[in-house]
C-alpha cells in the first residue's frame, strides 16, 4: 500500500480530487429532485434517503395529518394534527414544507408526547431559531412553526426517538367570503415545486433551509421553500383524513366537495358533519368544500363583533346583487396571459386551454385583444391588442392549439410585455393572466403589478390540483382584480363563464367604510378593492370606542349606494381581532410595494403578530419539553419529510424530462411556419415583437425546468470536468520533463 502511494504523480492526485469533485457534483444533480429508493432496500410505502456511507440509505420521517374545519357562519376554525413518524434506529429531526390558506390566522401550536402536551408560544423569529436549536442540542423534544409565505410554513420537530411518534398540533382561523352566493372553505395539501429564477453567489447568499435548490439573489429563501419531491413512483403517499363541521347559521343546500368523495351526515340539520368517504386521501391535491345559504338581489352587509382586552373588532361581509346589471358601455382591450411551463403538462395546460377558447367566445365586437403565452419567454400573437373579428380570432384559434408546456416559469417577462407603459385609457383594460402559480418569486412580481398596471385590471385565474394561491390572490389584488380557481377541466365552462361575467359588471367601486357617518375607519384590506358581480369584500375593523354605527358606500354603476349597519344588531363573534390583525399584517407587507420604508414595515409587523399572537414572517411558534430525551453522546440526524408530487403533474416535465422525440420537434417546428404564414396573410397582422426587456436586477440563470437548479449542476460538472483534464495535462507535462 505504501509503495503504490509512492509511485502516484502529482497530476494523478489533482486528476483524483477534480473527478471525485465531479462525481459529487454529478450525483448531487441526478439526485436533486428527490430521494431516490433502490428496490428491495424499502418496505411498502417507505422511502430511503441516501447517507453520507455509499450505497447505505435511511427511510426518511412521514407525517400523517388530521385535519378538523369548525365552520361557523362565516368564520371557520380548523385544527392540523400532524403526526411525525421515525422509523429508524436513530435520533431524527423531522423538517416538513406544507401548505395552509393563506388568509389563515396561526396562533396556537400545542406538542403531545404520549399523553403530555407542551404549549408553544409565540416569539420573534430568530429568538425562536435560536431556542429551538438550542433544545435540539440538549437532546429535549421541541417544535418550531415558521411562515416561509403566507401560504407556506415549515413545521420542524427535533430530538424524534427511534420508532417514535410526535404529534404537533397547530390551529389557525379564517374569514369565509362567498363567491356568487357560494361559500367555499379550501384546505390546501400540497406544495408544488416552485420555479426559482435569479442568479446565485455563493459569496453572498446564505443558505439557512434544506431545501434542494440554492437560494438566489431573486429568492433568497429559496432553500426553505423547495422540499423533495420523488418521482410519483417513489413517494411517500403522505396520508391526510378531513372532517368538516358546518353549522353557517342557516340551512345549507348544495353541500359539495369537488374533489373529493365525501360523506355527509346531515342528522343535525343545523350542523352537518362531512368526511371522507374512504376515510383517508393522499395528500395530492386541495380539499374544497363548498355550500350555498341564500342569493342576494341587491347589494347588502352583514356583521359580526367582538371586544377583547385590545378593542373592539368588527367583520363586515359586503356583497353586490347576483342579479343581471347593464352591460358597461366602456369599449374594452383585453389581453389574455398564459402559463406554457413545464409544471403545466397534462391536465393543467388542457384546462388553460379550454379556458382560453371560452374566453374567446366573449369577446364583442367592440373589444379590442390579445394573446401571450410565456415560459422561459414571453410569445405575443400581435404587438399589440387587435380588434375582434373572424381573421383574428382564427389565428387565436391556431395559436391556442398549438400551445404546449415545457420550460422555466419566467413570469416577470410576460407581466412586462402585458402591462406595458403608457397604456391607453379609452378603454377598460384588463388583463387575465392564467397560471398555476408556481414561481417562488412572489414579492417581486406583486411590485411588479403594482407599479405597471396603470389603468389596467389584473385577473388571475388558478389552473390545477394545487395552485400557489398567495400569488393568485396577491398579483390580483395588486392589480385590482379578482381570482378565480379551475380545479378540474369539467368545471372550466362554469367557472370561465362566471369570471368573464365579473370582466363585464363592475358592481360597487369608489368603496369606503367611515364609522357614526364622518371617520374614516381602521378597516382592511387596504385600499378597499373594487367589487364585481358575485364577488363580495370581508372588511375587517377596529372600532373607536363609543361607536354605534358602520356605514359602508361606493358607486353601483352611476348610482351611489349607501350601507349603514347598527351595530346594536351585529352578531356576536369570535376571533375577529385576530382576523383583524392578520389583515392588517397583509396590508403593511403590501404597503412595502408601494413605498414605505421596509424598516417602518418590519416594525409594524413585529409588534402586530406579537400584540396578537400570530405567526408572520417575523415570528414564530415554538414548543419545547424541558426534559431530554436524546441520551448523551448520540447524535441527531435532520431529515426533510419528502411531498407528494401534485395530482396531475408531470415530474419529468418539472425535474428535466428527457430530449424530446424528432417527431415531437418536427410538429412544432411545422406548427410555428404555419403560424407565422397565416399572420404574414393578414392585413393588420404584424411580425411577433421582440421578448420583453428584462427589468433592472432581473438577470437570471436560464434555469429549464421549474424548480430545478439542473442546469447550474450541468455547468459545475463540465467546469469540474475540464479542470481535471487541464491539470492532468499540466501535471503530466512537468512530471515528464527532463
Amino acid at each position: 500500500m505504501l509503495n503504490s502511494l509512492r509511485d502516484l504523480r502529482p497530476h494523478h492526485v489533482a486528476a483524483a480530487i477534480c473527478a471525485a469533485l465531479l462525481l459529487i457534483v454529478a450525483t448531487h444533480a441526478r439526485a436533486a429532485p428527490g430521494p431516490l429508493m433502490r428496490a428491495g432496500d424499502a418496505e411498502s410505502g417507505m422511502l430511503l434517503l441516501r447517507t453520507e456511507e455509499p450505497g447505505k440509505f435511511l427511510p426518511a420521517p412521514t407525517v400523517a395529518t388530521d385535519v378538523e374545519i369548525t365552520v361557523s357562519g362565516v368564520v371557520a376554525r380548523t385544527t392540523v394534527r400532524q403526526r411525525f413518524h421515525n422509523p429508524t434506529d436513530q435520533w431524527v429531526e423531522g423538517v416538513y414544507v406544507f401548505p395552509l390558506p393563506e388568509r389563515g390566522a396561526v396562533d396556537t401550536l400545542r406538542m403531545q408526547i404520549g399523553d403530555r402536551f407542551i404549549e408553544g408560544r409565540i416569539e420573534e423569529r430568530q429568538k425562536a431559531r435560536q431556542q429551538y436549536e438550542q433544545a435540539m442540542r440538549e437532546g429535549k423534544r421541541a417544535s418550531l412553526l415558521e411562515q416561509e409565505r403566507p401560504n407556506l410554513f415549515t413545521n420542524s420537530v427535533a430530538n424524534i426517538g427511534p420508532d417514535e411518534t410526535v404529534v404537533v398540533e397547530i390551529h389557525y382561523q379564517e374569514r369565509l367570503v362567498p363567491d356568487d352566493g357560494r361559500f367555499a372553505v379550501r384546505f390546501p395539501m400540497v406544495v408544488a415545486p416552485r420555479y426559482i429564477p435569479g442568479s446565485t453567489d455563493i459569496h453572498t447568499v446564505g443558505a439557512t433551509g434544506t431545501g434542494l435548490v440554492l437560494n438566489t439573489d431573486r429568492v433568497p429563501d429559496a432553500d426553505r421553500i423547495t422540499p423533495p419531491v420523488p418521482r410519483p413512483e417513489n413517494a411517500p403517499e403522505n396520508q391526510v383524513t378531513v372532517r368538516v363541521v358546518l353549522a353557517p347559521g342557516m340551512p345549507a343546500h348544495g353541500v359539495e366537495s369537488p374533489y373529493h368523495p365525501v360523506a355527509i351526515d346531515a342528522a343535525d340539520p343545523d350542523r352537518l358533519a362531512i368526511t371522507l368517504v374512504e376515510g383517508e386521501t393522499i395528500a395530492n391535491r386541495d380539499f374544497v368544500l363548498r355550500w350555498r345559504v341564500g342569493d342576494q338581489t341587491a347589494p347588502v352587509a352583514t356583521t359580526l363583533t367582538e371586544s377583547t382586552e385590545q378593542g373592539r373588532f368588527a367583520l363586515v361581509l359586503v356583497t353586490p346583487p347576483v342579479a343581471p346589471v347593464p352591460e358597461t358601455a366602456l369599449p374594452r382591450e383585453v389581453v389574455f396571459v398564459i402559463d406554457t411551463s413545464g409544471s403545466m403538462s397534462g391536465g393543467s395546460m388542457d384546462q388553460a386551454k379550454a379556458a382560453l377558447q371560452v374566453a374567446m367566445t366573449d369577446l364583442g365586437p367592440d373589444d379590442r385583444f390579445n394573446l401571450i403565452s410565456f415560459n422561459n419567454e414571453p410569445t405575443a400573437l400581435f404587438a399589440d391588442a387587435r380588434p375582434v373579428n373572424q381573421r383574428t380570432l382564427d389565428l387565436a384559434a391556431r395559436f391556442i392549439a398549438g400551445l404546449d408546456a415545457e420550460g422555466g416559469t419566467e413570469m416577470a417577462k410576460a407581466l412586462l410585455l402585458a402591462l406595458p407603459r403608457g397604456q391607453a385609457t379609452d378603454r377598460l383594460r384588463q388583463v387575465v393572466f392564467i397560471t398555476d402559480g408556481a414561481v417562488g418569486n412572489e414579492t417581486e412580481l406583486f411590485e411588479l403589478v403594482e407599479t405597471r398596471r396603470q389603468a389596467s385590471r389584473v385577473f388571475t385565474v388558478g389552473i390545477g390540483s394545487a395552485p400557489n394561491s398567495h400569488f393568485m390572490r396577491g398579483a390580483a389584488s395588486a392589480g385590482r382584480g379578482t381570482f378565480t380557481h379551475i380545479g378540474e377541466l369539467a368545471e372550466v365552462e362554469a367557472e370561465m363563464r362566471r369570471l368573464l361575467h365579473k370582466l363585464k359588471h363592475p358592481v360597487l367601486t369608489d368603496l369606503a367604510v367611515t364609522v357614526d357617518g364622518e371617520a374614516p375607519a381602521e378597516a382592511f384590506p387596504w385600499p378597499l378593492p373594487d367589487l364585481y358581480a358575485g364577488e363580495p369584500v370581508a372588511l375587517a375593523l377596529r372600532l373607536p370606542d363609543g361607536v354605534s354605527r358602520i356605514e359602508v358606500s361606493g358607486r353601483h354603476g352611476d348610482t351611489p349606494w349607501r350601507q349603514e349597519i347598527a351595530l346594536a344588531d351585529a352578531e356576536a363573534g369570535q376571533g375577529l381581532a385576530r382576523l383583524w390583525a392578520r389583515e392588517r399584517i397583509a396590508a403593511l407587507e403590501a404597503a412595502r410595494l408601494t413605498g414605505m420604508p421596509g424598516e417602518s414595515v418590519d416594525q409594524a409587523v413585529l409588534k402586530t403578530a406579537l400584540d396578537y399572537g400570530l405567526v408572520s414572517r417575523l415570528t414564530s411558534l415554538v414548543a419545547i419539553d424541558v426534559t431530554p430525551a436524546r441520551p448523551d453522546g448520540t447524535d441527531v440526524h435532520s431529515r426533510n419529510v419528502p411531498l407528494d408530487l401534485p395530482a396531475g403533474w408531470n415530474w419529468d416535465k418539472v425535474f428535466g424530462e428527457p430530449m424530446a422525440p424528432p417527431q415531437r420537434k418536427a410538429m412544432r417546428a411545422t406548427y410555428r411556419v404555419q403560424l407565422a404564414a397565416t399572420k404574414a396573410a393578414l392585413v393588420d397582422a404584424e411580425p411577433k415583437p421582440a421578448a420583453a426587456p428584462t427589468a433592472p436586477g432581473q438577470q437570471a440563470i436560464a434555469l429549464p425546468r421549474t424548480a430545478t437548479p439542473a442546469q447550474l449542476h450541468q455547468l459545475a460538472a463540465l467546469a469540474a470536468l475540464l479542470l481535471a483534464f487541464g491539470v492532468w495535462r499540466w501535471g503530466r507535462q512537468r512530471w515528464t520533463q527532463p
